[in-house]
């Protein structure tokens, strides 16, 4: 039996609440596994926190030693989600890759990829909509709503979010953040 193709075989509703029951896990090697097994890569050393929502993890792809928060939402169904190596993403932060069109008479969605590269820090509550590149080292402030790219190195926030600053350092550190109940 190939427990991949048994749980995506099942209807869309059924691999999402499965998907929610695991991410509501204590146990971190669960959900670890979970993500090696569905998501479209998770990498080394990395570490996801309880309570993360995930829609379509197969085009989810997450880099080495990255920290997913807790009420963290991660949205694959429009397009890829690709995030780089050592990505801290802070509780309650949401990245989209699928929206509706404002000025669509019938409410019809429109997607695109999310790019979050090396080393960038999600603060918490951020907001990151679809078709969105955050370049290495950015940083994106608490309670941001990012609305076009982010250059590497720069310090964003507000709504919409804009340049606020500017990362001056090498970037050379390794996240590593694996609780056992969290």
């Amino acid at each position: 039996m190939n427990i991949r193709y048994e749980i995506w075989s099942m209807k869309e509703g059924g691999r999402q609440l499965l998907t929610d029951m695991v991410m509501w896990s204590h146990l971190h090697w669960v959900r670890i596994l979970f993500m090696r097994l569905f998501s479209g890569h998770f990498g080394n050393k990395s570490s996801v926190l309880r309570h993360v929502e995930l829609w379509n993890p197969k085009n989810i792809f997450i880099g080495n030693h990255v920290i997913i928060n807790q009420r963290v939402f991660l949205d694959g169904r429009g397009a890829t989600l690709t995030i780089g190596d050592n990505v801290d993403i802070a509780q309650e932060a949401m990245v989209w890759t699928l929206e509706h069109d404002v000025t669509s008479p019938s409410h019809q969605t429109t997607a695109a990829p999310v790019v979050i590269e090396d080393y960038v820090w999600v603060g918490c509550r951020a907001q990151i909509l679809p078709g969105i590149k955050i370049g290495r080292g950015a940083v994106i402030a608490a309670g941001a709503v990012v609305t076009k790219d982010v250059p590497a190195n720069e310090i964003w926030g507000g709504v919409p979010a804009k340049r606020i600053g500017h990362r001056n350092n090498p970037l050379t550190y390794n996240l590593s953040y694996r609780p056992w109940f969290r």
